[in-house]
């Protein structure tokens, strides 16, 4: 294998990604925007949640109920009638609407137990399942001190201290924006890679590489420390710029140790990327294998929910792929701030399923290039 012969051909793969601005929009929004949204649109988080209040008792409890809904959680609630509460709902404007019945204070003070009705749509599920038990939280603690008197911790036979490891404030934007990173890393380096074998192939080019002094292992790779190099700056600028810069989300970890890891992941993927373009024939094929592998990939792989809720048999077959290790690692570094004594094995992992995968691709690659 000739390096000078790699080298030009990497120049020659950077040029072509220099002219595609449709691929250069791509990196951009989805180590920018894409993982700013992510950070400030997380579904399961509570955030300005529409509610109306219909208050049938007009009494100081009531009033009390009312004023302790209010932002980041909740929107300040709009005071309605009964006949306004089921056309809103069915309009969309509420998510949450509360009903207090007639005469409430009174029975509470009374000692009975007062049912008050709260509506809500479903069809905003995450909002919808959150909010719930905020609501019930906050209608219980102010009838509970009204009832009392007084502000009072409940005495309880167990104090129970919380301590929130590496997010103290339990915000999910942090989460959100780390995800998105290595979301973004998995699918523009199957993209990228994938779509500049295709690129040759459509535009006649193939033929021309295959009259020229070079191997196919130096064509291939040449795609993917091109194409890989790309993602990876596009990843230490999203980390230092948008997540910590902009975002102001810290990182625990160190940063260079991150991208030594996703170095790894590139190798694997842009692999994988290789082999699933020299299956697929056009780019339209090319993108239906995308959606067949790369949803599997980032759904089971830890990033969304966690490995341990999945079925056994599941784990286990994701350990083959590269994603699982990067997750795992990644937020080891990121999240823990773990070093190389306790990431080395999905450094090693990741190392091996990189080596088969283009072992795989290579194989396929010669066959595509004939």
């Amino acid at each position: 294998m000739n390096l000078r012969n790699v080298w030009n051909l990497v120049v020659k793969e950077l040029r072509g990604l220099g002219r595609d601005r449709i691929m250069l929009v791509l990196i951009v929004y989805a180590f920018s925007l894409s993982i700013y949204t992510s950070s400030n649109a997380v579904p399961d988080a509570l955030h300005n949640a529409s509610i109306s209040i219909v208050d049938e008792d007009q009494s100081h409890l009531s009033s009390r109920i009312a004023t302790a809904f209010y932002p980041p959680y909740f929107v300040p609630p709009e005071m309605i009638t009964t006949a306004e509460m089921d056309a809103r709902m069915d309009a969309g404007l509420d998510t949450f609407a509360l009903n207090i019945p007639p005469d409430f204070e009174r029975d509470v003070l009374a000692g009975k137990s007062p049912a008050i009705q709260l509506n809500v749509d479903a069809t905003r599920m995450s909002q919808a399942f959150t909010g719930n038990g905020y609501i019930q939280q906050i209608v219980t603690s102010e009838v509970s001190e009204y009832v009392a008197s007084h502000r009072a911790p409940a005495a309880l036979p167990v104090d129970l201290i919380l301590r929130a490891r590496y997010n103290p404030s339990l915000d999910p934007g942090w989460f959100g924006a780390i995800s998105s990173v290595m979301q973004s890393i998995t699918m523009l380096s199957l993209v990228l890679t994938g779509a500049a074998l295709i690129r040759e192939k459509e535009h006649g080019t193939v033929e021309h590489l295959l009259v020229m002094p070079v191997t196919a292992t130096e064509i291939m790779l040449s795609k993917i420390w091109s194409m890989g190099a790309v993602v990876l700056v596009a990843a230490a600028f999203a980390l230092v710029v948008v997540v910590q810069g902009a975002l102001g989300v810290p990182i625990a970890g160190s940063v260079p140790l991150f991208l030594a890891g996703a170095a790894l992941m590139l190798f694997a993927t842009t692999c994988l990327g290789v082999f699933l373009a020299t299956i697929a024939g056009s780019m339209p094929q090319f993108a239906l294998l995308m959606m067949l592998v790369l949803l599997p990939l980032q759904v089971l792989s830890g990033a969304m929910t966690p490995r341990e809720s999945m079925p056994e048999i599941i784990q286990t077959i994701m350990l083959a792929a590269p994603n699982t290790h990067f997750v795992i690692m990644s937020q080891a570094i990121l999240f823990r701030g773990a070093g190389l004594e306790t990431v080395w094995p999905q450094f090693l992992a990741l190392a091996v399923i990189g080596a088969v995968l283009f072992w795989l691709a290579l194989g396929r690659f010669r066959k595509f290039l004939r």
